[in-house]
């Protein structure tokens, strides 16, 4: 146990640790952005490639965030420090997890904070007897008001700094307890109706039929965007959580269970999204983000509409799991930069989690209102939502996971590392060696690629 940390501040048990940085990855991501980009990249195929990606790039680089943070103990800015041999010019990196939690959970917030308004919605039985027309004007109306999606907002950031106030054990450990099985709950009750439906079939080929004509270089680079984006490595988060872990963790291990739960929640929300879809005629699996908020409620009125009950039931099911799902993430996001704060500047915990929610009330605010009145206020050509997706997204994160990879693989001593991995001899890891040839050239040049596509640098193959 690192020094300064004291026994409320470790995970209490192997499961409550699993679970915690399990839901730190599951999120959004998982539930929109998953089903997205197998919807736009031709299905089976592409999840074949993107679970090769999770298990070569992803995965490695996750354990990677385990062992700096565990062998830092105390909290991330110091974790690079220590694990370098007392190199200070690798301190800054742990400043990385600070600024990416304002980031992220300022423009992460106003979607979850639209998710929870469709919750209310859907309570309230709002979608009954609406259009597709409708449902595309409800969205935008909604999305662009200068306060609706602002007081949704600050809902959730309330919620999730109501649990990081309550600390590692108390609030983080015990939230992702209760809300990771109420996730799964509401996916299998939600997969069990969509398979059910008439059609459901078309949906099921297209998850599980590869069609490896549609494979191109774009298709390629995605899968492994996705797959490095779907467990959040290079922000920091799992490396802040790894501070909390225990010494008797397995990190490959149980990095490979979280990796498995986040995949898993990936496909059975595919499960849930395209058997719904293609039950209805004319609708098709690329709608991209408009498939959660305007598609899908449409979706769930036209397939149950002779069963008002249960279109009822589906619809809520479904947005109590977007919200539970995006506070899995937020709780990760909202302590990166609290446990800054409380670590090092002694501020309490709850009074850190209430000053950077703050921060973020008021960036998120700004977010929200690039949909509507601050449309035309831009930075580099993109709203402030947009500005800081792409920051985080197709900067931060990428750039972050390749120091990541440098640092563990190149400037670490390699004994150091193993002793992490393999917790100081006392557990046998036959794999190491193939970790850290991925550690040390295979993710690096992955993340290299992924890096380029992302602002079109160039294209490998045609795209067809």
């Amino acid at each position: 146990m690192g020094k300064g940390v004291s026994n409320k501040n470790v995970f209490a048990s192997k499961v409550g640790a699993v679970l915690a940085a399990a839901g730190s990855a599951v999120g959004l991501g998982n539930i929109w952005r998953f089903p997205t980009e197998t919807g736009t990249n031709g299905g089976a195929a592409f999840i074949l490639i993107y679970i090769l990606f999770m298990l070569l790039l992803a995965m490695p680089i996750m354990v990677a965030e385990f062992a700096i943070g565990r062998h830092g103990g105390h909290d991330v800015t110091h974790a690079f420090e220590k694990m370098s041999g007392g190199r200070r010019a690798w301190r800054w990196m742990g400043l990385l997890p600070v600024v990416c939690g304002f980031l992220v959970l300022s423009y992460y917030a106003v979607v979850a904070g639209w998710a929870l308004y469709y919750t209310y919605e859907a309570f309230i039985d709002g979608f009954s007897g609406k259009t597709p027309e409708m449902f595309t004007a409800d969205f935008v109306t909604f999305s662009s008001d200068s306060f609706k999606p602002v007081f949704w907002m600050v809902i959730v950031i309330a919620m999730t700094c109501g649990i990081v106030a309550l600390g590692v054990r108390r609030g983080i450990e015990r939230g992702a307890k209760i809300m990771m099985p109420l996730l799964f709950l509401f996916i299998l009750v939600l997969v069990g109706c969509s398979i059910s439906l008439p059609g459901a079939s078309k949906g099921l080929t297209f998850l599980f039929k590869p069609d490896f004509s549609k494979v191109t270089s774009s298709v390629i680079l995605s899968a492994m965007g996705q797959a490095f984006f779907s467990l959040s490595v290079g922000l920091g988060c799992l490396c802040t959580y790894a501070c909390y872990f225990r010494k008797d963790i397995d990190l490959m291990k149980d990095g490979f269970s979280v990796a498995s739960i986040d995949t898993l929640v990936a496909l059975l929300s595919g499960l849930i999204i395209f058997p719904a879809v293609y039950s209805i005629s004319g609708l098709q699996p690329d709608a991209g983000p408009s498939l959660v908020f305007i598609t899908l409620p449409n979706v769930f009125q036209q397939v149950f509409g002779n069963i008002p009950w249960l279109a009822y039931l589906f619809s809520l099911i479904f947005y109590l799991l977007l919200v539970m799902a995006a506070l899995t993430s937020s709780v990760s996001m909202l302590e990166m930069s609290a446990a800054y704060f409380h670590a090092n500047l002694r501020i309490p915990r709850p009074l850190a989690a209430v000053l950077v929610s703050v921060v973020c009330v008021l960036l998120g605010t700004f977010c929200s209102w690039s949909f509507g009145d601050w449309k035309d206020v831009t930075f580099f050509g993109m709203g402030f939502f947009d500005f800081f997706d792409f920051l985080v997204a197709k900067l931060i994160m990428p750039i972050g996971g390749f120091l990541m990879c440098v640092f563990l693989g190149w400037v670490v001593d390699e004994k150091v590392l193993h002793a992490e991995i393999t917790n100081h001899g006392t557990i046998n890891s036959p794999f190491y060696p193939v970790y850290r040839f991925i550690i040390r050239y295979f993710a690096p040049i992955c993340i290299f690629l992924i890096f380029a596509n992302e602002l079109g640098l160039f294209d490998l193959l045609p795209k067809g």
